[in-house]
């Protein structure tokens, strides 16, 4: 998986981009296949979408097949929003059903898998020296576990809370 961030970055706005690839890299672990990241359409843009299973073949240990778009909110310590679970404004929420209405017009084979919107928390906290634990790659950082921080480049990033079918049609 390429990495869509530069993780030595100390740029502002590449915050978020580190906390999507933390919960990629979660979801993907759980055994979820992400097919987009940032997917884009007028209405807005969907942080990822996953398929569950992973795989064409499914055994009896699995579930039955299901669409996530995920929105991904990574927030520093002092946020005002409640960790970015507040900046999911109804008008946010409409914008994220009709881009996924509109995903589900241009890839139609999804069109009967049951679906679901999801939120993953993220805290971010910039370091001003590289802590020993930190890692030069995403490659290195082992099993991403809720509350255990990881430690990229300059940044230490938590897996705060991940919140599944947070909202039904708007």
């Amino acid at each position: 998986m390429n990495s869509h961030c530069d993780p030595t970055s100390n740029a502002p706005h590449k915050i978020g981009e580190l906390g999507e690839e933390l919960v990629v890299r979660w979801l993907h672990q759980q055994g979820w296949e992400v097919l987009h990241r940032r997917w884009r359409s007028r209405w807005g843009e969907l942080d990822a979408i996953a398929r569950y299973p992973a795989t064409d073949a499914p055994s009896e240990d699995t579930l039955p097949e299901q669409l996530i778009f995920v929105e991904v909110k990574t927030r520093s310590r002092g946020n005002w929003d409640a960790d970015g679970l507040l900046s999911i404004t109804p008008g946010k929420r409409e914008k994220l059903w009709r881009t996924a209405e509109q995903f589900l017009t241009v890839y139609p084979q999804f069109g009967d898998v049951p679906c679901r919107f999801d939120v993953a928390l993220v805290k971010c906290d910039r370091l001003k020296t590289r802590q020993t634990q930190t890692v030069s790659s995403w490659v290195d950082i082992g099993e991403i576990v809720f509350g255990k921080p990881v430690y990229v480049a300059n940044a230490r990033l938590t897996l705060h809370r991940y919140l599944t079918n947070v909202f039904e049609a708007a």
